[in-house]
Parts: C-alpha cells; structure tokens; sequence
C-alpha cells in the first residue's frame, strides 16, 4: 500500500502556517498501479490548485512495478525547460529528481517529494508511506 498526503504551501505572502488544502490518496501495491499529481483534475487524483503554473496538467506519477516496488516519475510538460524543481528526501537521504527522469522509492519507507516553484515561494510538498 501506498499512501499519500499532499499539502500545497503558498509561501511568504500567506500566513506562515497557511496552506491551500491537504489531500489523501493511497492505493494497493499492485503491478501497474498508478497515481497522479498535477492541476489536471481529469486525470489526477492528487489536484494542485489550478492557477499554480509552475506544476504541470500532469506533473508526477507514481507507479507500482512487477516487484511491488512504487516509483516516483517527473513527468515532462509541454515546455522544454521546467518552471520547478522536484526533490525525493527520506530519512537522512535526499535527492534532486530531474526532468523527465524516474526513480524508486524506499520500500516501506516514508519521505517526503517537494515541487518548489523556481520564480517564488510556493511548493507542493507530497509526503509518502510504502506500506509492505
């Protein structure tokens, strides 16, 4: 099982303590099990808040494999050149993840993925559980 919790932090123009909703999702650990998060809200289960340019219709995938080991994919957009950053950190691990590139997760562990926005304060900090 996967579960996931997303918050979207708005940054220093808002409260300190402010966020623009938290969001649940989890799914089994089965093969070809997927979850999506982005602004499209017909193909995400996770929605960031739609005028937040800097995440993608579709921006991040989570996919289970043949293993049971889930994946985590920054997907491309339609520009050549992101306007974010997505980081994997878990433990005392942490990683960039670059565009368009896939990589696994901890199985049954727990982290945290963070899109920052590159031209302002604003995230979209997705925190994560692998159940085994």
């Amino acid at each position: 099982m996967l579960e996931l919790t997303m918050v979207a932090v708005p940054g220093a123009e808002a409260d300190a303590g402010a966020t623009a909703g938290m969001t649940l999702a989890e799914l089994p650990s089965e093969p070809g099990s997927a979850l999506r998060v982005g602004r499209d809200a017909a193909v995400c289960r996770l929605v960031t808040p739609e005028d937040w340019l800097f995440v993608s219709r579709v921006h991040l995938e989570f996919r289970c494999g043949p293993d049971g080991t889930w994946r985590l994919t920054w997907l491309r957009g339609s520009r050549p050149d992101p306007a974010s950053e997505v980081r994997l950190a878990y433990g005392p691990h942490g990683q960039a993840v670059g565009y368009g590139a896939t990589v696994p997760l901890p199985r049954g562990g727990a982290g945290e993925i963070v899109v920052q926005e590159l031209s302002g304060p604003r995230s979209i900090n997705v925190g994560f559980f692998h159940e085994v």
